[in-house]
């Protein structure tokens, strides 16, 4: 038996974070309602991203470009390196216009729990980063629940065995929140408030 084209539609959506059923079912009709060449846009759009986004060699942020643009601007300072769980983290970050250092996507945390460990995430090459010499000060912007600070907890002694400055973002993020949520005001204030480990 075939799926109707609306129900196959808002399952799809459903599978979006945050997308309930009755949100995917008011979404799939709002789709259905866009003139055609809005819908046909949409859909190119998420091919198109699909297609040409990828994760930066260098510090693991999505784009489209090798290396991305924060990578390759030089008036960024090369000395600090601000460490993220998600490449989504480094547009929340990017938002607050304060930050003028350079960035590590880990994509994800310590999570004994779910099986992952810290081969399983993106240390290694933090690490490598950092023996080339010349970072000075990494920032632990992980978010604040219990696998982001077991994260922070290891990274700042991998980082201390290497004479490296490890601090973490203040608790102006509230525990349990994620940073592509929080408004700018509050992560500059995390940021400035941030503590050595």
């Amino acid at each position: 038996m075939q799926i109707d084209p609306i129900q196959s539609l808002a399952q799809q959506l459903a599978r979006l974070p945050g997308i309930g059923a009755k949100s995917a079912q008011r979404l799939a009709y709002h789709i259905l309602d866009m003139p055609e060449s809005g819908a046909r846009e949409l859909a190119a759009a998420i091919v198109r991203a699909r297609d040409e986004v990828h994760p930066c060699p260098i510090c693991g942020a999505y784009t489209s470009q090798d290396p991305c643009p924060i990578c390759a601007d030089a008036s960024r300072f090369e000395d600090t390196i601000c460490v993220v769980q998600e490449a989504k983290d480094v547009a929340a970050m990017e938002k607050m216009r304060e930050y003028r250092g350079k960035y590590h996507v880990l994509q994800g945390t310590i999570s004994p729990m779910d099986g992952i460990g810290p081969d399983d995430i993106r240390i290694r090459e933090l690490l490598e980063r950092v023996d080339k010499g010349g970072v000075k000060e990494v920032i632990v912007a992980t978010n604040p629940d219990v696998e982001g600070e077991a994260t922070a907890v290891y990274l700042a002694r991998l980082l201390k065995e290497r004479g490296v400055r490890c601090t973490r973002i203040a608790h102006g993020v509230p525990i349990g929140g994620n940073l592509e949520y929080i408004d700018e005001m509050t992560l500059f204030k995390a940021m400035e408030g941030r503590r050595e480990m």
